[in-house]
């Protein structure tokens, strides 16, 4: 059986800010944070359109929801050094 991909990322939303989340199909989430398919974060509903910033491939979801906590305590300088490899 394939194993299933998981990505940890950061979406950049209309008014600068930026959300983190984790999937296992990121086309399809960054579709469903603009509202053109149904789901989505309530947070980014309302800050729409909505880029991906920056991803990385985990190795399951386990570890993307560890990385993911991680990420979000980091601070916006951070997490702006993370979008552009520094």
């Amino acid at each position: 059986m394939a194993k299933t991909v998981w990505y940890v990322y950061l979406a950049e939303c209309a008014d600068g800010t930026l959300y983190t989340g984790i999937t296992n199909d990121l086309k399809r989430r960054i579709k469903q944070h603009n509202g053109k398919l149904r789901g989505g974060a309530r947070y980014t509903a309302a800050r729409r359109p909505v880029v991906l910033a920056w991803s990385e491939e985990v190795d399951s979801r386990s570890c993307a929801q560890k990385r993911e906590f991680e990420i979000r305590h980091l601070s916006r300088i951070q997490k702006t050094q993370l979008i552009l490899g520094i």
